[in-house]
């Protein structure tokens, strides 16, 4: 049942069977006859059946309906192009777009992932069995792309576009003045920590995330309304505890590391994870995937730094120790 966290906003989760997320919140927001869906969940049956429930309990109408997507991963863009008609916006940021219109993107994020040692007998497989390849969008999305300072006016809300590149490039929450609310897609959750994950050349998305975590920490916000998990107060204590979080991954991977020379997979493997498995051999493969993803992430940060160093022999991309 869907839950009335202020005047006219809503809150539903639609869950996301057999991933470790469990379930996504999904917000509706409606004003004078006209409807805003926050994120929307996976293009999957279980997905769309719970979407539609919400949609016909709180009476709907999608012809009267715009969507905001915090960013390009498909837990939250998946289902919007079943669910937007021609009338609708469907409000998105640039830089995710861009990757979205990339018809090399997965090419060169398979590619990218042999060179930081994920095997390639276990590739293939890892990404077909990616929720971002299972569960996307079926068909492109026209997208009204927004920028940091843009605002959404609906009802009696008046929501500005807040850019906090790390989960995604592009990643983009909303915030209302007025009553201090802030909409955090992935780039503050409770209690899990946002995954961020490197598998292209170039690029520190765990350095813009600290950024971004540091110009939210200033903004004044008295409920934080996440994409998973249940909505909370006190963003300050959270982002102190997410900032130590990746400074005690940071030194990890350098007591890792040591003296020794790794590839980011192999980094990935010995790592601590919050996984019911006995060992790294039995991750499912896209676990191994966004784990890996997560160690070159914070060997790139490092290696800006200069606490780490990288060298490429044959074939592949090692880091090590200076």
């Amino acid at each position: 049942m869907p839950e009335e966290i202020f005047p006219n906003i809503y809150r539903e989760e639609i869950p996301l069977p057999g991933n470790p997320l469990k379930a996504i919140n999904s917000y509706i927001i409606k004003g004078n006859g006209a409807f805003l869906i926050i994120d929307t969940g996976m293009n999957r049956p279980e997905c769309r059946e719970a979407m539609e429930a919400y949609l016909q309990t709180l009476q709907v109408d999608l012809n009267r309906t715009d969507f905001f997507i915090t960013h390009l991963h498909a837990d939250h863009l998946g289902l919007v192009s079943g669910l937007a008609k021609d009338s609708s916006k469907v409000y998105f940021n640039y830089p995710d777009a861009e990757l979205i219109r990339d018809s090399g993107f997965w090419d060169k994020m398979i590619e990218n992932a042999g060179i930081n040692g994920f095997p390639k007998s276990d590739i293939q497989a890892a990404v077909s069995r990616h929720p971002g390849r299972m569960y996307y969008a079926p068909r492109p999305v026209n997208l009204t792309l927004l920028r940091e300072g843009d605002r959404i006016e609906i009802g009696e809300y008046s929501f500005l576009c807040i850019e906090t590149p790390g989960h995604t490039q592009g990643h983009l929450c909303l915030y209302e003045p007025a009553r201090k609310i802030f909409f955090s897609g992935d780039h503050i959750l409770e209690s899990i920590t946002p995954n961020i994950s490197l598998w292209t050349e170039g690029g520190d998305p765990l350095r813009d995330y600290l950024k971004s975590l540091d110009k939210i920490h200033e903004y004044d916000i008295s409920l934080v309304l996440p994409g998973h998990r249940e909505p909370f107060t006190d963003h300050r204590r959270r982002i102190a505890e997410l900032k130590k979080h990746h400074a005690l991954r940071t030194e990890e991977i350098l007591s890792i590391l040591g003296k020794q020379r790794l590839t980011a997979y192999q980094v990935a493997s010995r790592m601590t994870w919050d996984i019911d498995c006995d060992s790294w051999e039995m991750f499912p493969l896209p676990q191994q995937w966004f784990a890996a993803g997560e160690a070159l992430a914070h060997l790139q940060y490092l290696l800006g730094q200069g606490r780490v160093r990288r060298e490429m022999a044959e074939g592949k991309a090692w880091f090590m120790g200076v």
